[in-house]
């Protein structure tokens, strides 16, 4: 082991207790907020370790500069790395969370979340460690490790159904793909006007989150077009309230991908969840775990769940028509007259949202192979197939990421209903309050009727 090793590893597992006077009580109890902020700065070195081995692990990271260039000098090795979160899991079960008898106005509820999410993140890294390390997992015992969750499984005749109901609602003769192929076609936005159909979209989108959500001074993002990947979009937070937003168009985009995507990516999704983190739990709190992001952990899917539920929230379905109908669609030179259409149709399609999550289920635990789950998302999840070619490759890159849109959303959806009801002000209360939260996926599951 090199001396950056050793002096990196030292600090990724030395010990919480201190004998300074400015981190101890009066009866020699560390602080918790001491103690735990200490794990935390382990923590964050140690899924910026994890960065050197996984190119896609690190999503996001806005800390001191020096704790990037620590883990670039130390290269620790994944069973370095593996050790050392063992170590801090042992600890942090060991650390007061504030709920003991010596604090006399009760636990606080957030920091109780935070040990919680701190552990829970802390075992997903094991989890990825043993993955790269040549482990492979089954997929519900993959995404249960790496994201506290598993998607329920559904036989082919829980989506034959609905594809039923499509072949006698679509015209045209062919494959029920096929005329859904062609009956779409007709909402394709031009290359020409792609730009400014996304920027009426995001406006729209701000505006909305705006009337319920204070955000910062400056918070803000760019939007990039780029061509060669193997998602439809992807926000790059890069602190500050900043953000970067990547639109793929490799395929042709849909009239509806414009507020799919300025909802998801921006307002009120991926953007505004990473401004109230590092606004709330960073500058407000100084909880130095939320200015990393870990990919492959129980965040992702408190991240794409509230991102997928809050286009609902922003835009509830019957706004959602009269809008794209009035701006967006003639802003596209679209025929307004087929928006209810589509949308209803969009809407029978949407019930087959989880045959992409058996797609994956199947072909990563080697039951079918890369051919037969493009197939099946074809026939099952109404993709055509250079699109179910396209999805087969973020398999590839994400494994069991892909639940958590579709069961992160749901888990999202269940959780924000039982605190709201039917209140509209008080949904986006709700939705707010989890985005600037530490809650995990167990949380919202275990909270829920």
């Amino acid at each position: 082991m090199t001396q950056h090793q050793r002096l990196f590893l030292a600090l990724a597992t030395a010990t919480i207790m201190t004998a300074s006077l400015a981190v101890h009580g009066s009866q020699g109890q560390t602080r918790p907020d001491t103690a735990m902020n200490d794990l935390a700065e382990r923590y964050v070195k140690l899924v910026l370790a994890m960065g050197q081995h996984d190119a896609d692990y690190v999503d996001a990271y806005y800390g001191p500069d020096e704790w990037s260039t620590e883990a670039e000098r130390a290269g620790l090795s994944l069973v370095e790395i593996g050790a050392a979160a063992e170590v801090l899991i042992t600890e942090l079960d060991q650390t007061d969370d504030g709920s003991g008898p010596d604090n006399r106005d009760g636990p606080d509820d957030m920091v109780q979340l935070r040990r919680k999410y701190l552990g829970r993140q802390l075992q997903a890294l094991q989890t990825r460690v043993r993955i790269l390390g040549g482990r492979t997992l089954a997929f519900d015992d993959e995404s249960r490790a790496l994201y506290d969750a598993v998607a329920p499984s559904h036989p082919e005749a829980y989506f034959q159904e609905t594809v039923a109901t499509l072949e006698t609602r679509l015209p045209g003769q062919g494959s029920v793909v096929d005329r859904y192929g062609a009956f779409r076609r007709a909402f394709i936005v031009p290359a020409d006007r792609l730009d400014q159909v996304f920027d009426a979209a995001i406006a729209e989108c701000r505006r909305r989150t705006l009337d319920h959500v204070d955000l910062p001074a400056g918070e803000n993002f760019t939007v990039e077009y780029v061509t060669d990947k193997s998602w439809s979009g992807y926000n790059w937070y890069q602190g500050n309230y900043r953000s970067l937003i990547q639109v793929n168009t490799d395929l042709p985009i849909y009239i509806d991908r414009a507020i799919d995507l300025a909802c998801h990516e921006g307002y009120p999704g991926h953007h505004v969840y990473n401004v109230l983190l590092e606004q709330h739990l960073v500058r407000n709190r100084g909880w130095p775990e939320f200015s990393v992001y870990a990919l492959f952990s129980p965040q992702s899917l408190i991240a794409e769940g509230t991102a997928n539920y809050g286009i609902d929230v922003a835009f509830p379905r019957e706004e959602r028509v009269v809008f794209e109908r009035d701006v967006l669609f003639p802003m596209a030179g679209l025929d307004p007259s087929g928006a209810v259409e589509y949308y209803e149709l969009q809407a029978l399609v949407g019930q087959l949202d989880y045959a992409g999550n058996e797609a994956a289920r199947r072909y990563l635990n080697g039951e079918i192979n890369r051919a037969a789950a493009a197939e099946w998302m074809s026939r099952y999840a109404m993709m055509a197939p250079e699109r179910a070619d396209q999805r087969t490759r973020f398999f590839d890159q994400y494994r069991s990421y892909v639940i958590n849109y579709n069961l992160g959303k749901d888990l999202v959806a269940a959780y924000i209903d039982m605190q709201s009801g039917e209140d509209s002000s008080k949904r986006w209360d709700a939705f707010v309050a989890l985005l600037a939260s530490p809650q995990l996926p167990s949380g919202l599951r275990d909270s829920s009727p």
